[in-house]
């Protein structure tokens, strides 16, 4: 189970206008959290969440005022931290804010950065990936994030790189959703799917950064 002093933090540091959980509301949250990512949101009631959080049911209802309010609260705070790597200055400085010398090394700063979010949030993850289909706003959500925050940073990058010729001469967008796809394929399958296997971490990491290599890098 995720750190759930990380999890708050997550929650905390994308909670609108910088309002800060109170107790209660981390009991909440954290017992959501575990439900939905045991049961899915359909089969998770708030009666079994006030019961794991030890609270009244009517205190989730004083917090949040429908189920689904309170799943909109998990998740929106997680995908833009997760799908906004560069919500962290540090991070934004290092991968898009500096001019990228080479494909490898831009690849290997978001990889690395995304498998150890996802290592420490893999609950929240199974939430996002288990409910993005089925809840509209979620997936509108995710577009405007991506679109107005994460695509012109991504982009320019790609950008300095075709200029120093050190990236194959095709559309941007095909560029970076075969990346983003084959980012994900990984760290959904490592701590989703299949996280009990006998990994070795840095040579997966390694693997993924050469397939995308082999298709994009310029010889």
């Amino acid at each position: 189970m995720t750190d759930f002093k990380k999890l708050v933090e997550t929650l905390d540091q994308t909670t609108e206008e910088d309002r800060k959980l109170t107790p209660k509301q981390e009991q909440i949250l954290k017992a959501a959290v575990e439900i939905f990512a045991e049961k899915g949101y359909a089969s998770s009631s708030t009666s079994e969440i006030a019961a794991r959080a030890n609270v009244a049911e009517g205190t989730i209802f004083r917090h949040y005022k429908t189920k689904k309010e309170l799943l909109i609260s998990i998740v929106t705070p997680f995908m833009t931290k997760f799908t906004l790597p560069f919500f962290a200055s540090h991070f934004a400085n290092k991968v898009f804010e500096e001019p990228p010398e080479e494909l490898e090394g831009l690849l290997r700063t978001l990889l690395k950065n995304r498998f150890e979010f996802a290592r420490e949030n893999a609950p929240l993850l199974r939430i996002v990936i288990q409910e993005m289909a089925f809840h509209p706003e979620l997936q509108e959500r995710f577009q405007d994030v991506f679109l107005e925050e994460i695509f012109p940073k991504f982009e320019n990058a790609l950008n300095q790189l075709k200029a120093k010729g050190k990236l194959v001469e095709i559309p941007n967008t095909s560029i970076i959703r075969m990346i983003i796809s084959t980012v994900m394929g990984f760290l959904v399958t490592r701590f989703i799917i299949a996280p009990d296997l006998n990994w070795d971490d840095e040579n997966e990491i390694d693997y993924t950064i050469d397939f995308i290599m082999h298709g994009l890098a310029k010889s």
